[in-house]
């Protein structure tokens, strides 16, 4: 018989007793899935992002065994603009002190090494600067900012294929066709193709200047099959940069205020 599959370590599932143990056994590791809630074009749902991002997590933490935090649903979609409903945005300064909180929080509950795993393209500037507060304010917590379209080449080139700004494109609607078809308007997508208009621009304008329909790309040559397969990359390439980042330690043994320390171990 074949071996059962891992199950995820879901943070919202385990009580105060069993979490340290959870920690102890990742070298002290948590993912934090982020996604957003915005349009996604007349064809796909607004939670395209954050169900993205909670998917690709679970199934990562049950590959590595990290803990993986509750999915932060919302994030930095002020660019989509008030054209279309459905977009709950979130003013990126309060992002990154939310994630900032967060990680303090996660901290204090034994976390040292801190995925961030991005799912809405926008929300990576205020994810950055989230990243930059913890490490400053915590000198032996590692922070990691991994955008998921970007994890790998591979995955990076299936994302661009078909528009250089992308959105609810052929990628992200082949990818909600192999994992939550719910959120798919199959009678849409046809019609749905909407081009790039942001080549040789100098300014970043937002998508209600730079799209009739909320979609940059071609989702009418999406497939579930292509989603499946791409996401089987997004899962093992992320799975495997998680591994590396469980036995990472800084290059230099020094503190953060300019101290040496020793290193842990030594």
């Amino acid at each position: 018989m074949s071996p059962l599959p891992s199950l995820p370590v879901l943070w919202s599932e385990r009580t105060w007793e069993e979490i340290p143990g959870d920690l102890a056994r990742a070298a002290g590791a948590a993912l934090l899935p982020v996604g957003a809630t915005e349009q996604h074009g007349p064809h796909l749902g607004c939670g395209m992002d954050f169900v993205l991002a909670d998917t690709l997590c679970r199934e990562v933490s049950a590959r590595t065994g990290v803990s993986m935090l509750p999915t932060l649903p919302y994030g930095c979609s002020l660019g989509h603009s008030r054209r279309w409903p459905g977009t709950i945005a979130l003013d990126p300064l309060l992002m990154t002190d939310l994630v900032r909180q967060i990680g303090a929080q996660a901290y204090h509950s034994g976390v040292r090494r801190l995925f961030l795993v991005n799912g809405h393209v926008t929300n990576a500037a205020p994810l950055r600067c989230a990243l930059e507060l913890l490490r400053a304010a915590h000198d032996d917590l590692m922070v990691a900012l991994v955008n998921t379209a970007t994890v790998s080449e591979r995955v990076r080139a299936a994302h661009f294929a078909d528009a250089e700004d992308w959105h609810a494109n052929r990628a992200e609607t082949a990818l909600m066709q192999a994992l939550a078809p719910a959120l798919v308007r199959e009678d849409r997508i046809a019609e749905s193709d909407d081009p790039d208009r942001t080549e040789g621009l100098v300014f970043a304008h937002p998508v209600n200047r730079t799209s009739c329909n909320g979609v940059t790309g071609s989702p009418s040559r999406a497939s579930p099959a292509e989603g499946a397969e791409l996401f089987a990359w997004m899962v093992e390439d992320l799975a495997a940069l998680v591994r590396r980042g469980l036995t990472e330690t800084p290059p230099l043994p020094h503190s953060y205020d300019g101290r040496a320390v020793a290193p842990k171990g030594a």
